[in-house]
């Protein structure tokens, strides 16, 4: 059975579980939770780290060097059981390596660890890829967590997602779960976008590229979280239509293209990690009401 490690400050606490080193709780001093609770009636997850792909490949089916291998959406990472490296009363790391299993759908020597780190109001989730192979290793990596919506206390209030850049980034839509050729028109002015749950009902919004190393999401003069985001220079908004919470997910690589290449290195925004290198993701999320 998973285990939970929780991190605790005088403003925050967290629990992690050791299935997938997912969070499941993220909650303030006054007792009010800000992460979904993951009542399967919607979606189960709460906040699962995506890896070695982000999204689908077609049919499940994964290129890697010309050979195939099945892999389901999102990657493996999310449900395989990680082992807790260490643990204090504000961080935990935790930490899966390459086996037998993972290397039948992804055959490379990795580690891969996410740690929890609490700062005062803050808390920062990063995740290490370390490639232990003797080849270059291809993979997408991205976290996907989601929050209350409506907030603590802002029932019946706008909630909007304002960009530091104030940008207008471009809009790419899913298409049977791949990434359609179709470029759309931002839905943010100046950097800002009310949210309303129509907007959700062709799946994700999803911003390859212009979203920015921040955001705020909140309602005006009320409860906001902010976010800022190291090597992920995507961006994803989604939830299941009507559903009380709106994921936040800033990414580094994306589902395969439609009509497009099965091969994981060819999928956009991959990476390709050189022998015996790391490559540092990370988000922080502050709650700033």
């Amino acid at each position: 059975m998973p285990s939970l490690t929780r991190i605790t400050n005088q403003y925050l606490t967290v629990d992690v579980s050791s299935l997938g080193a997912e969070m499941q709780t993220l909650a303030t001093s006054d007792g009010r939770s800000w992460l979904w609770n993951g009542d399967a009636a919607f979606w189960s997850g709460r906040s699962p780290v995506l890896f070695p792909i982000v999204g689908k490949a077609p049919d499940d089916v994964l290129a890697i060097g010309g050979q195939t291998y099945s892999m389901g959406q999102h990657g493996f990472a999310r449900r395989a059981e990680f082992a807790l490296a260490s643990a204090s009363a504000t961080t935990c790391r935790y930490e899966l390596a390459s086996s037998p299993a993972t290397k039948a759908v992804f055959p490379f020597d990795f580690l891969l660890a996410v740690e929890h780190t609490l700062d005062g109001r803050a808390l920062t989730v990063a995740a290490e890829v370390t490639n232990r192979d003797q080849r270059p290793m291809p993979f997408g990596f991205g976290f996907h967590p989601a929050f209350v919506w409506p907030l603590p206390g802002a029932g019946g209030q706008d909630h909007v997602i304002t960009l530091d850049n104030l940008g207008e980034p471009g809009l790419v839509r899913l298409e049977g779960g791949l990434i359609s050729a179709s470029r759309l028109a931002s839905p943010f002015k100046a950097g800002r976008l009310v949210l309303d749950h129509g907007m959700f009902e062709q799946d994700a919004m999803i911003f390859p590229e212009g979203a920015g190393k921040g955001l705020r999401y909140g309602v005006e003069g009320g409860p906001t979280m902010h976010f800022s985001f190291e090597n992920l220079p995507n961006l994803a908004l989604w939830q299941k239509p009507g559903a009380p919470f709106i994921c936040v997910e800033p990414w580094h690589g994306m589902a395969a293209e439609k009509n497009g290449s099965k091969e994981l290195a060819e999928r956009p925004y991959s990476l390709t990690l050189p022998p015996g290198e790391i490559s540092r993701f990370a988000f922080t999320v502050e709650i700033v009401e």
